[in-house]
């Protein structure tokens, strides 16, 4: 058996999967659906838990677990600084937004805010198999708890000097995030989210070399090839996100769908005109004028976040991909319209024949 696989076995045996394939914690597009679907195919389930209440927590967990005993992870982020507020600044991104879809009320960027630490007691409660986290490190004293209750702490990363410090502070696991990845970026530093862009094949194998812990490859992997690569490059197992969202299971808007399938590499780019954080999506005609001279600087998140919501419902309302937040990693057009647990197996037993 090759090095790859025999890492990925280890791996598979440590944390009771039957293949090296999670699904990534997508805010907002991992419904419990999904997650069982890709549990049943012998991989692990995933909750993005930004946008969810305590409760919300706890039904998502409690769905899953009525339809498989296979584990999954639920993913926290990292609370940002409160931010500075500009009334006059924000007006000015409320009358180019109006130009895009409804108007946007006064208050609309007062977003709702969570509260991190009910969300991480919840986290807690609904003892996942895996807690995963994103935007920077959780404090030492919870990393204390999830040792506790047995729960493995998944830490994504960025650069090198990140997953050095996630190791040190206890994770048993590091995810290393390639800047092709769909969505928002983990840099610890938000301000850095635009400019310190490493791609997943370059930094995978120094990540790999930089710790001793096992390290999990994501961004831009959707077919067997990257899955291969990956493992190849020192990956014990791989996340995939946009790659599975056109399966049935994921529910997403069908334009976003079909947008995704139509997509080459290029065609997507980073952005902070939806959230106010630097995420990668389908390079819609909003997302570039958002970013055309002469537009107005995204608000701060989760500012932005709340000015854009007008424009984004209406856009989920009427059907229209270019002004939806249509995320979207690089490999988008790889990703196939089947069933996800069909595509996981699939997935994996045509990464198998390559490295073997």
């Amino acid at each position: 058996m090759s090095q790859a696989r025999t890492r990925s076995a280890e791996f598979c045996r440590r944390f009771h999967l039957e293949l090296p394939i999670l699904l990534a914690p997508m805010a907002g597009a991992c419904p419990p659906g999904l997650s069982i679907a890709v549990a049943q195919a012998g991989g692990a389930g995933a909750c993005g838990a930004l946008l969810m209440q305590p409760a919300e927590i706890a039904a998502w967990a409690g769905a899953v677990r009525a339809q498989t005993e296979r584990p999954f992870q639920i993913n926290l982020w990292l609370p940002d600084p409160v931010p500075e507020r500009d009334a006059s600044h924000e007006a000015h991104v409320r009358e180019f937004l109006g130009k895009w879809g409804p108007p946007v009320p006064p208050t609309a960027g007062d977003a709702l805010t969570f509260d991190f630490a009910l969300q991480c007691e919840a986290l807690l409660a609904a003892r996942p198999a895996i807690a995963s986290s994103i935007m920077g490190l959780y404090a030492p004293e919870f990393v204390e708890r999830l040792k506790a209750a047995g729960i493995a702490w998944f830490a994504t990363a960025t650069t090198v000097a990140e997953a050095k410090a996630a190791e040190s502070a206890g994770a048993d696991v590091i995810v290393a995030q390639g800047m092709e990845a769909g969505g928002h970026r983990g840099c610890f530093d938000a301000a850095r989210a635009e400019t310190s862009l490493t791609g997943l094949f370059s930094l995978l194998p120094a990540v790999a070399d930089a710790v001793r812990v096992p390290v999990i490859a994501t961004g831009g992997i959707a077919d067997a090839r990257g899955i291969a690569a990956a493992l190849t490059l020192g990956a014990s197992a791989v996340q995939i996100g946009t790659g599975l969202l056109r399966c049935p299971e994921a529910g997403i808007h069908p334009a976003w769908a079909q947008g995704l399938a139509t997509a080459l590499p290029e065609k997507t780019i980073l952005t902070r005109a939806f959230s106010g954080r630097a995420g990668r999506s389908l390079a819609t005609d909003y997302a570039i004028a958002a970013t055309a001279p002469g537009a107005p600087v995204p608000a701060p998140y989760p500012v932005q976040r709340g000015l854009t919501a007008t424009m984004r419902k209406h856009a989920l309302e009427t059907g229209d991909l270019q002004r939806m937040q249509a995320w979207a990693g690089q490999s988008a057009a790889l990703a196939r319209a089947e069933p996800a647990a069909d595509l996981a197996r699939a997935l994996w037993e045509n990464a198998q024949r390559l490295l073997s």
